[in-house]
């Protein structure tokens, strides 16, 4: 891809990226260097980069100045509700889950009270082999039942600590693939997950979001390595990170994480990590996910 433009990275390029988006012009903002950097597909698009790009932060200095003479708690109360617009238009699957989850906590006072949403918890059915268990998902609401666990939490760290690498992972992942895809990858990542953790323990008192970060760690961490182009912000270091934290959290304290969960989490986003690069390689012929490559 072609460098158009480098700003500082205080500003905030996300209308801005949205604007993009809009005018179907496939783009890549990234961080270098202690910049950010604007990247498009062709020469063509420079022009349009640079000249749209000097409205955008004309725009935005003359708001930010507007904003000066407005009442403090105003301006904070409506850049709060704009940035939640912004991250809704960019990452809706990925905000939607962190709100659920956060109104889910709230509820049960982050699991101490968890009786109030108790239907969220996996449904009770056969343990005794996976085609039992498959048999007896008899109706929606069953199935349904098998993806919730992932929006119950447990205390400040658990909530905390998911929705934070959710949101690092997700919208990164809703930026560059189409947003149906993104909701498969949660939604198989979520039911092979749970199932793992409710065959490996035989009982349904288990919760959070923790399986599908595994599943968007291993995911994002394939499509990293195998198709750099995509720009993913993560790396080897980091996935080890992930993995070695898995270990630990085994040794020190299996008795009350859902150790099962983030393995099964963890293997299937590989293997989907896998089947997509195959996939774009060999059907799309790509060899980068989310945008047509550069001729």
């Amino acid at each position: 891809m072609i460098k158009a433009a480098s700003l500082s990275l205080d500003i905030d390029l996300l209308s801005y990226s949205h604007f993009l988006r809009q005018h179907g012009l496939n783009h890549r903002i990234i961080e270098e260097s202690g910049q950010q950097s604007v990247y498009v597909e062709y020469d063509r698009d420079v022009a349009f980069i640079q000249k749209s790009l000097e409205d955008f932060l004309r725009k935005q200095e003359s708001l930010e100045q507007q904003n000066v003479k407005s009442p403090q708690v105003s301006n904070q109360a409506k850049k709060i509700a704009y940035n939640l617009y912004l991250a809704f238009i960019n990452s809706p699957a990925t905000l939607s889950l962190v709100l659920v989850s956060i109104m889910v906590a709230v509820i049960t006072s982050l699991g101490n009270e968890v009786y109030r949403l108790n239907f969220l918890f996996y449904p009770v059915i056969a343990t005794s082999s996976l085609g039992a268990l498959f048999a007896d998902i008899v109706n929606l609401r069953i199935a349904v039942g098998t993806l919730t666990p992932m929006f119950l939490h447990f205390g400040e760290l658990h909530l905390i600590f998911n929705m934070l690498w959710l949101w690092y992972f997700g919208r990164q992942l809703e930026a560059i693939q189409p947003l149906w895809m993104f909701i498969l990858l949660v939604v198989v990542t979520s039911f092979i997950s749970n199932t793992t953790q409710y065959l490996a323990i035989e009982f349904n008192n288990f919760g959070g979001m923790s399986g599908v970060v595994y599943g968007l760690v291993g995911y994002t961490w394939v499509i990293h390595s195998l198709m750099p182009r995509s720009y993913l912000l993560i790396n080897t270091n980091m996935f080890v990170f992930f993995v070695a934290a898995l270990v630990l959290m085994e040794i020190i304290g299996s008795s009350w994480i859902a150790t099962a969960a983030h393995v099964g989490g963890l293997i299937s986003g590989l293997i989907i990590g896998v089947a997509t690069v195959l996939f774009y390689r060999t059907v799309l012929k790509r060899d980068v996910v989310g945008a047509n490559p550069v001729s």
